[in-house]
Formats: structure tokens, C-alpha cells, sequence
């Protein structure tokens, strides 16, 4: 009598770790484990409780879901002011119940900055809050994207509700436990289980998350100073300099013209003097 209800522990935690490799398949056999283990004590047959577990896949999968989609737009807008746009998105986003995740602003020149904001909104006042932001100023450039993930979802959620069935299934079967070789393999099981289960519903959170709130990434950049064509035109100012500037380079170049002739013209002027000299002497003798 006592040998009975230690082979039928057994053979159940046998099936759960020869089949711990894939969750879900592993749990449809430690619930057939379990339900031939429950038959064979009641001494019902297995056929009634199996066909009485099918009724529920049909209920399952006759509840519509609804659709689960991600999207993800990338503007590019030109602004007088970027600052002041950049005010302006992130009130939009917050009125529209969103939140602004990351903003960066960096300066481009003396007189230009660009910012970059990562905005987060309800997926209701996506569309609005991207008609907004495009008339912000001039748009250059925009993106969008969307992505169903609707069959995601529900397999993530189905896997999520299996595994947490047999987390459960095997805490009843450490509690049944009596030997200790039978609890450290089922404590290795469970943490297994639950280890899985962990990864499922970081899985189900970021999809949540993606799918509830949309990703909108602004770039806001000013446009190159207009007062450079202006600058470009000369005025009185502009004359002044520029004459002053053409006098003084006449200066400098008639300096260096006369610089470079001044040995010329000094051996000239001596020539010319003892010309004259020479001139003289022939003249006073002559008389």
C-alpha cells in the first residue's frame, strides 16, 4: 500500500522533467500525467476526462481579440526657434497623455541648435499629435511605421497562463513529497518553471507597453541665418572700407615701388652731379 503512491509520484515527476524542455508541451503532458494518475485512483476511465477537457479550446479561441499594433514615426522639422518648438512638443505629448522619454538639444554653430525628443503617446492621439507636430514649423522629412502584433500577444498571454498552471501543478506535487530525492527534482523543476515564466511576462510587459503608447522621434534644427544674404549687399559703411582699404594698398604699393627704385635714382643724382661738375671745369678753362 505504501509502495503504490510512491510509483505514482514518481512516474509524475518523470514525465515533468523528461518534458521541461518546451513549456507549453511539457505542460499538456503533466496534466495528462496527472488526470491518467486521478483516473487510475478514482477508477474512471481517461476517455470522459479528456473529452471533457476539449469543450474549452473552442471557447478559447471564440473570443475575439483585439488588435495589438505598434507605431513608430520620425519627424524632421525646421524651426525659427527650437527651444520654443521644443516647449511646444512636449506640451502637445503631455496633453495628449503621453510623456517625453529622452530629449537632447546640442548647438550647431554661434547661432543654431538642434534638439532631438523621443515622444510617447496613447496610441488614440497618435495621428493628431503627429498632424500637430508636423505644422510645428517647416516639415523636411517624416516616417511612419506600423506593426501588427495581435498573434504575438495572444501566444505570449496563452503561454503565459500554461506556465503559470504548471508552476502551479508542480508546487502541489512538492507538497505531496516525501522523500528528499523526490523534492530536490521537483525544486529544480519549479525553478525552471518559474524562470521561463519571468521571461514570458517581461515579454507581455514590453509588448504592452509598445503596443499601448506610440513612438514618435522629433528632430527640431533652425535654419541658416537669413542675415547673411542681407550682409552680402554693400552699403556707405561697406564703400568707406572698402576705399580706405584701396588707398592704403596704393600707399603701401607706391612705397614699395619707390623703395626698390631709390638706389637707381641715387647713383643717378650722382652722375648728374659729377656731370655737372666735369661741365664746369671744361667751361673755365676754355675762357
Amino acid at each position: 500500500m505504501r509502495a503504490a503512491p510512491a510509483a505514482v509520484l514518481l512516474a509524475a515527476v518523470l514525465a515533468l522533467s523528461g518534458c521541461g524542455a518546451s513549456g507549453d508541451h511539457s505542460s499538456a503532458s503533466a496534466d495528462r500525467g496527472v488526470a491518467g494518475t486521478q483516473q487510475q485512483k478514482s477508477g474512471k476511465a481517461g476517455a470522459p476526462a479528456a473529452d471533457a477537457e476539449r469543450p474549452e479550446q473552442p471557447r478559447k479561441n471564440a473570443k475575439p481579440s483585439a488588435a495589438h499594433v505598434i507605431r513608430t514615426a520620425t519627424l524632421s522639422v525646421e524651426v525659427k526657434d527650437t527651444s520654443k518648438a521644443a516647449a511646444h512638443a512636449r506640451a502637445a505629448a503631455q496633453d495628449a497623455g503621453g510623456l517625453v522619454e529622452k530629449e537632447t538639444t546640442e548647438r550647431i554653430d554661434s547661432t543654431r541648435e538642434s534638439s532631438n525628443l523621443v515622444l510617447r503617446v496613447p496610441q488614440d492621439s497618435y495621428d493628431e499629435v503627429l498632424r500637430e507636430l508636423s505644422g510645428a514649423g517647416k516639415l523636411v522629412s517624416r516616417t511612419s511605421a506600423a506593426k501588427d502584433v495581435t498573434d504575438q500577444v495572444v501566444d505570449t498571454d496563452s503561454r503565459i497562463a500554461t506556465q503559470r498552471a504548471s508552476v502551479a501543478r508542480v508546487r502541489e506535487l512538492m507538497d505531496r513529497a516525501d522523500k528528499l530525492a523526490d523534492v530536490v527534482t521537483l525544486e529544480g523543476e519549479l525553478s525552471s518553471r518559474q524562470a521561463e515564466l519571468e521571461s514570458l511576462l517581461a515579454q507581455q510587459a514590453s509588448l504592452k507597453d509598445r503596443t499601448t503608447l506610440a513612438t514618435i522621434t522629433l528632430d527640431l534644427v533652425e535654419p541658416e541665418t537669413a542675415d547673411g544674404a542681407a550682409d552680402d549687399d554693400p552699403g556707405f559703411p561697406d564703400a568707406v572700407a572698402g576705399g580706405w582699404h584701396a588707398f592704403m594698398t596704393m600707399l603701401r604699393w607706391l612705397a614699395m615701388a619707390i623703395g626698390a627704385a631709390a638706389p637707381f635714382l641715387g647713383v643717378a643724382a650722382l652722375l648728374a652731379v659729377l656731370w655737372r661738375l666735369l661741365h664746369r671745369r671744361r667751361g673755365a678753362k676754355g675762357e
